[in-house]
């Protein structure tokens, strides 16, 4: 039987790491239209010459100033809803059997779909789901995206889990109709509650992450062992403590909550790409 432990494989360094997200963008955004609407938006894509009809208050003083010739501002505008990425960031998430935990398949993961959503012009924003507090609002900048990401990239072996928490925090902030991609291995028992309440008003993913050896888990019994995220030691039941996945996408199910479990042990890349595409989520 697989055993779960807190020595991970020697993490990318940071070129490799955006070179492997960068790609499972492209994967993820395979088929998907690309094409950037311009107008009168958020983020300043770049100027142009100016034409008959376009507003002065448009016009691009500087630009102008330097060529001599009149150029207005171009804005991508939002055209999708505003997309967050919701990371559990805890102590359980670090634990593997596998040469990739749960945490460093969820970093990469969230980074693909950001810079996929990017690419349909979604504004995208993360919120972390354990002790720490990295919260960014929706925004058009890749540059923020790559920042949080190389954030993300630490980790802590006593984080302790908050997604409970931080989703029902999160609710009242969110003033528009938004799709959030849950990235967590839901081991906090209060999420389930919290994901419903979002889910009446906004679009949920849950991309569940399961390390094998978390399957014999939930019919093990009584356990003796150290919890990661506060390092108390004691005994527990395995049945009441630990979920079978099954059970846990059928939570889901019933929920109504779109759901793609993900095992680190396992290939998902072209079955998660039919799921979004299937689902129509990075067109939104």
């Amino acid at each position: 039987m697989p055993s779960l432990t807190d020595k991970q494989t020697k993490p990318l360094d940071s070129r490799q790491f955006l070179l492997a997200v960068k790609r499972l963008a492209d994967s993820l955004s395979y088929g998907t239209d690309r094409s950037p609407f311009l107008g009168q938006g958020l983020e300043y894509v770049q100027s142009r010459h100016y034409v008959a009809g376009d507003p002065v208050k448009a016009i691009d003083w500087r630009v102008t100033a330097r060529t001599g010739k009149i150029h207005v501002k171009e804005y991508e505008s939002p055209k999708s809803l505003p997309v967050w990425f919701i990371v559990d960031t805890s102590a359980s998430m670090t634990l593997s059997s596998t040469p990739v935990s749960k945490y460093q398949l969820a970093v990469q993961i969230a980074g693909g779909l950001a810079l996929a959503s990017l690419d349909r012009v979604s504004p995208v924003g993360i919120l972390t789901a354990g002790s720490r507090d990295l919260n960014i609002k929706p925004s058009l900048s890749r540059e923020k995206i790559l920042q949080w990401l190389h954030q993300l990239r630490t980790y802590d072996f006593h984080e302790g889990t908050r997604l409970g928490d931080k989703l029902l925090a999160l609710n009242p902030s969110l003033g528009e109709r938004s799709l959030l991609f849950i990235l967590s291995d839901l081991h906090d028992p209060s999420a389930l509650p919290s994901l419903k309440l979002l889910g009446h008003r906004h679009d949920l993913v849950v991309l569940p992450l399961r390390d094998p050896a978390e399957d014999s888990l939930p019919g093990a019994g009584f356990l003796r062992g150290r919890e990661v995220e506060t390092g108390r030691t004691a005994t527990l039941s395995a049945s009441r403590q630990f979920t079978s996945l099954t059970d846990l996408t059928s939570a889901l199910k019933k929920a109504s909550i779109d759901h793609f479990p993900i095992r680190t042990d396992r290939p998902f890349l072209a079955a998660l790409r039919l799921f979004l595409q299937s689902r129509n989520l990075l067109s939104r």
